[in-house]
């Protein structure tokens, strides 16, 4: 692995080990910020994400949410933030909330870690977007 490829993976893996179950995103995402993360963008259904770090980029690519040829769902703002809240209360997994998000018409999502904000796209320039709250690492 490179460089870049391991201090993403090691920065994944300590915030997903100190990552609360309730409200955990802020911790991730300060986590990932630290290890030098600008920007993750999404893509769904692919479920593809590029990491846009200090010194270059990555891309992690999981398991689609669909294969094959699938209509696009419409955007659905309020079912949006939905799924964002049942994911920011602990009630559903990551991969049920991008089910979710896809499910309301989320083709893809952008982290930005600088300013704390989150923009989900629609795949007719629909938006929401959110900001989420600082949080503070131990040690």
């Amino acid at each position: 692995m490179t460089n870049l490829i391991t201090k993403l993976s090691e920065a994944q893996k300590l915030a997903m080990s100190i990552r609360p179950k309730v409200g955990g995103f802020p911790t991730l995402a300060e986590v990932l910020r630290k290890a030098g993360v600008i920007e993750n963008r999404w893509f769904l259904p692919s479920c593809q994400a590029i990491y846009q770090m200090k010194e270059g980029s990555v891309v992690q690519q999981g398991t689609p949410l669909v294969t094959g040829v699938h209509e696009i769902p419409k955007f659905h703002r309020e079912n949006v933030i939905k799924a964002i809240r049942e994911d920011q209360e602990g009630k559903s997994t990551f991969l049920e909330f991008l089910k979710a998000a896809w499910e309301a018409g989320v083709v893809g999502y952008d982290v930005d870690f600088t300013n704390r904000k989150v923009i989900y796209y629609g795949v007719n320039g629909e938006s929401y977007w959110e900001e989420y709250p600082a949080v503070t690492l131990e040690g």
